[in-house]
């Protein structure tokens, strides 16, 4: 039985700017050779997000690409908090705009010099740096464009065919998680991390348990960070929307993806974390802030 818990809610008055998100335009289907190209990026950006995404990819052959010619354009008419809490274009911009006065301030305290992710929204498919994504794809952040793009029909699918909860918060989540890489890309991560192994705590595990710490960070302050008109984005989180991103987090652990796709569970395969470890760097983030999120050097039994 799906399960949808209340999410956390924006302060209806709040002021949004606009411009963090934007929205490319429609796609266009064609026939012939989709398959294995899809195939080939869903592998790819499973390693971004941790989601298997590859029973999603049409088995008729048929891709979606970008038209040429077609223009990006800000989310529209995203004003208030009361339009984040109707829309999900809008609830991404408020979303990225909280983000980005979270790390704004809290980059200080990593000592990084902080500069904005692009947020890209697209329906069907896009081209990237990292590759050409699709819905079937899932959310991820490509370090050389620095960008997150997101086909928000994932979060139908991450509720239906994984399980979690389709809150607010729980998609939420994978937006800060994103957000969390990009960080990561500003600290030097990427580069200084060898992420080519797997295993319980291989580099890739470490990297990706910090963005979960990360994600847990920003929803841990999300309540004080303010909108431009000084109202804060959000009202007061609850156990019950925290429950809500707990969830989400649950739902792409490596054991929760290999126990529903094969039965089994392989640790020595993991390359994103066990459900247990993704919740707990997260609620580490949540209690204790960014600067807690020291998933590089620890032992791995404190993974």
């Amino acid at each position: 039985m799906i399960r949808t818990l209340v999410g956390m809610t924006f302060n209806d008055d709040s002021q949004l700017q606009g411009g963090k998100v934007r929205r490319r335009g429609r796609t266009t289907a064609i026939a012939g050779g989709g398959v294995g190209i899809a195939a080939v990026v869903v592998f790819l950006i499973a390693q971004f997000t941790g989601v298997d995404l590859s029973g999603l990819v049409d088995s008729g052959g048929v891709t979606q690409i970008q038209q040429a010619g077609d223009e990006a354009s800000p989310v529209a008419e995203c004003r208030t908090g009361r339009d984040a809490n109707a829309s999900i274009d809008c609830r991404m911009e408020g979303a990225a705009e909280s983000l980005d006065a979270y790390w704004t301030s809290e980059s200080r305290q990593l000592g990084i010099t902080y500069s904005s992710p692009d947020f890209w929204l697209f329906d069907g498919s896009t081209d990237t740096a990292c590759g050409t994504a699709s819905a079937a794809t899932g959310p991820f952040y490509c370090p050389p464009d620095r960008a997150i793009y997101l086909d928000t029909a994932f979060y139908d699918d991450l509720q239906a065919k994984y399980g979690a909860s389709g809150g607010p918060l729980a998609q939420m989540y994978v937006v800060a998680h994103e957000w969390g890489h990009h960080v990561q890309q500003l600290q030097g991560t990427f580069a200084d991390t060898d992420r080519s192994g797997t295993g319980a705590s291989s580099g890739s595990v470490r990297v990706e348990l910090q963005a979960d710490c990360y994600a847990g960070a920003w929803v841990g302050d999300a309540a004080n960070t303010t909108a431009a008109n000084g109202q804060t984005f959000f009202e007061p989180i609850t156990q019950a929307q925290i429950a809500d991103a707990l969830s989400a987090a649950s739902a792409v652990g490596d054991d929760s993806i290999q126990r529903r796709s094969t039965g089994q569970v392989d640790p020595d395969s993991f390359t994103h974390g066990s459900s247990a470890q993704r919740q707990r760097w997260f609620e580490r983030g949540y209690e204790q802030g960014a600067t807690s999120c020291d998933t590089l050097t620890v032992p791995g039994s404190s993974l």
